[in-house]
């Protein structure tokens, strides 16, 4: 038997989460990682203590003070809804907004990584030549971070895919425009609906494994060392 009808949403929801989720982590997380690079200064450690946090915190903790932050009586709330008309808590901008905080930390350390393998050499030999900022970020850096973006990505994807505490926190389960998979599969089991949680779930852990297949594979020296003959 297939996914029911609401499942299959509950499954598209989360996959436009976790895209436009990635797609807001990768802009975040590249000025961050660059500056977590250059910078090294005790304003840079509180910066890793905050990107941390997420790490360390219960999901449910994190999920329950962005629910406060989000509420309409409190500011950012309250700039939500004269911006866009509708409340940030229980909404579809809310996951998006609380996936990024909670996903951060997976983009931004395997982006930092990426760009501190980079020679100082490099850069300073194509400013050198003559390339602008802008030049040396197009045909140096970039090419040289691929990989590590690639593993941001899919890390930041990954990690949204799986998303629980903080989406329960901020989104509750409303069909079409908070209900994820996580809680589609969790309402199943609450449920006794064995059956339906046992077909998310295996889809959920097929889709897991190949993504940490596609890490594996990127992070593998081998993959870009040269044929020996």
């Amino acid at each position: 038997m297939l996914l029911t009808d609401s499942d299959w949403q509950a499954l598209w929801l989360t996959l436009q989460l976790a895209g436009l989720s990635t797609a807001l982590l990768m802009l975040l997380g590249l000025p961050l990682a660059a500056w977590r690079v250059r910078k090294q200064t005790r304003l840079r450690q509180v910066l890793d203590a905050v990107l941390a946090l997420p790490l360390v915190l219960p999901p449910t903790v994190l999920g329950f003070y962005l629910l406060v932050l989000f509420a309409p009586d409190n500011p950012l709330g309250s700039a939500w809804i004269a911006l866009t008309g509708q409340q940030l808590a229980f909404s579809f901008s809310g996951l998006v907004l609380g996936s990024v905080i909670y996903s951060l930390p997976f983009v931004v350390q395997p982006l930092t990584v990426a760009m501190r393998e980079i020679p100082p050499s490099l850069l300073e030999a194509a400013a050198s030549l003559g390339a602008t900022r802008w030049e040396r970020l197009h045909r140096v850096i970039l090419p040289l971070l691929r990989r590590g973006l690639l593993v941001a990505a899919t890390l930041g994807f990954a990690h949204t895919l799986g998303e629980f505490g903080v989406v329960l926190m901020l989104g509750g389960s409303i069909p079409g425009e908070t209900q994820v998979v996580s809680i589609a599969l969790f309402q199943h089991v609450e449920a006794l609906r064995y059956a339906d949680a046992h077909r998310l779930a295996a889809f959920q852990l097929g889709l897991s494994f190949l993504l940490l297949l596609l890490v594996y594979g990127l992070g593998d020296p081998r993959r870009s060392a040269p044929m020996r003959t």
